[in-house]
């Protein structure tokens, strides 16, 4: 969507400067097999915090309890976890099985996460133990430090709520596995705008609770909006808003949708650079606004920063640029997918434009393999050539990005059977935005039941408390109570899994 509302809410703020990860390798004596080994990386850190997990594999007899047992050895302080109970006493930290995966077979694993707070260094633990047993060494000796297990939990049910890696295989999107990730869920809009216009970073509560509400619904993908020039800190946004708060903040978000087991997906909506032609949606050349296409000055520095950050984590997946429409700016469509593609001087748009191959370049110049997402012309509605101008990406992991919604022009099953069919046979397809301004689900149920038939991916939009009429919202409280368009994705993303 082009014209989010303007609302209130403050948000965290802190520094950030990203570091690599950081992995403990395990390594065992000769001899008999290690009892367990325990994988410990450090995802992302930055000033005064980090992101790590762990990964638990037991290889003695099948466990129906499991605490995991270390040290920090720098005062760091453990703020929270997920896939499991986390607790700290002094140095001593330790992180007990949920109810959902309690139990730990002969030979079975499960992954945990933590956010965790540091100064000065912050040195990787050395020992692990697992019910007491010392992990990657062999035999295993008892740790009498460690709580014993409890009989009590119930089995796993096999899901550790971790969201997978993502990529391209064919004209699927898979996980690491193979296994087809159809990407299901809702857009969680607010970062485009609230920062620019100097009301904060989100629209909002996006805290544990309001993830969990979104995870309630059945949906495994959250979209977030962001804006370049706050994530960049340039002089127009509050400082409170902009640079290494703003930062700080969508890494906190992208954690915590990820700690609830759903993919983000991290997608440019609002770009730098004047455009007062056709359709557009301000004069102003801050970025408070959706523009026909992204900025060769600012964008491709916000998708290396961006991609930098986030290129250690797989299951985060990149949409390159919201709503492109250099078709209402140029005299030909011919011109229109040109300037797409290749960007540079576009008629009609005033300045340097950057093209969908730019922004592939930026990314994977960094190194990231993520799943990139690329949209088409008419606010993402056409992808009548996208195969014919597809850029050409060397990690081989693109995927194609559709927007529709009741009102556009592309928004019936003969248009879809024509225009995205093909698409969605060479390349995976996502419908990145669905709705209707109708306050009622008929059409999305439409628009649903031609992707399932075709196992594609769908996004709603939004999961903001809006009135549905000027802007398609999907829930009328954060605490997931629907609109009555709402129910309709509601309802439908339960049935899948149902």
């Amino acid at each position: 969507m082009r014209h989010p509302p303007r609302s209130m809410l403050l948000a965290v703020a802190g520094a950030v400067a990203l570091l690599g990860s950081v992995t403990v390798p395990v390594v065992t004596a000769s001899g008999a097999a290690p009892a367990c080994t325990v994988e410990y990386s450090v995802t992302n850190q930055w000033a005064g915090g980090f992101q790590g997990s762990v990964k638990i594999t037991n290889n003695t007899a099948a466990l129906s309890g499991w605490t995991l047992g270390f040290d920090f050895a720098d005062g760091q302080k453990i703020d929270q976890g997920w896939n499991a109970k986390w607790s700290q006493s002094g140095t001593r930290v330790t992180a007990a099985g949920e109810s959902y995966n309690g139990s730990l077979p002969s030979g079975g694993s499960v992954s945990a996460g933590f956010l965790a707070s540091w100064s000065g260094s912050n040195a990787v633990p050395t020992s692990f133990t697992l019910n007491g047993t010392a992990c990657n060494v062999d035999g295993g000796t008892t740790d009498p430090t460690d709580p014993p297990t409890d009989p009590t939990d119930p089995p796993d049910d096999g899901a550790d709520g971790v969201p997978p890696a993502l990529h391209v295989s064919g004209n699927r999107i898979v996980d690491a596995d193979g296994k087809d990730r159809r990407l299901l869920g809702v857009n969680r809009s607010g970062g485009e705008f609230m920062c620019v216009q100097g009301y904060g970073i989100w629209d909002g509560p996006v805290d544990d609770d309001a993830l969990q509400a979104i995870a309630d619904w059945d949906a495994n993908t959250v979209r977030i909006p962001l804006n370049e020039e706050c994530w960049l800190g340039l002089s127009n946004v509050k400082a409170e808003y902009g640079g290494a708060n703003y930062i700080n903040a969508v890494k906190d978000l992208v954690a915590r949708v990820e700690a609830h087991g759903m993919n983000p997906v991290v997608e440019l909506h609002w770009t730098y650079g004047e455009y007062t032609g056709n359709s557009a949606g301000c004069t102003d050349v801050h970025a408070t606004c959706q523009k026909p296409m992204p900025d060769a000055q600012y964008t491709p520095s916000f998708w290396s920063s961006v991609a930098d950050t986030f290129k250690d984590d797989r299951a985060v997946a990149f949409d390159l640029f919201n709503e492109p429409y250099p078709d209402r700016a140029t005299a030909t469509t011919a011109q229109a997918w040109q300037c797409w593609r290749d960007g540079g001087t576009c008629p009609g748009i005033g300045y340097e434009v950057a093209g969908m191959q730019d922004l592939v370049d930026a990314v994977r110049d960094t190194g990231a393999e993520n799943l990139i997402l690329v949209g088409g012309l008419a606010y993402s509605n056409d992808l009548s050539q996208w195969l014919t101008y597809e850029p050409d990406d060397p990690a081989g992991n693109l995927a194609a990005a559709y927007h529709v919604y009741n009102f556009n022009t592309c928004a019936n099953e003969s248009c879809w059977n024509s225009t995205l069919a093909p698409v969605a046979a060479e390349v995976p397809l996502v419908a990145g935005e669905i709705g209707e301004n109708t306050c009622a689900h008929s059409f999305t149920d439409q628009v649903m039941k031609w992707f399932d038939d075709r196992d594609l991916s769908y996004l709603g939009w939004t999961w903001n408390t809006w009135d549905c009429s000027s802007g398609p919202s999907l829930i009328s409280d954060y605490d997931g109570t629907p609109t009555s368009y709402g129910a309709g994705l509601r309802d439908h993303l339960r049935a899948l899994n149902g």
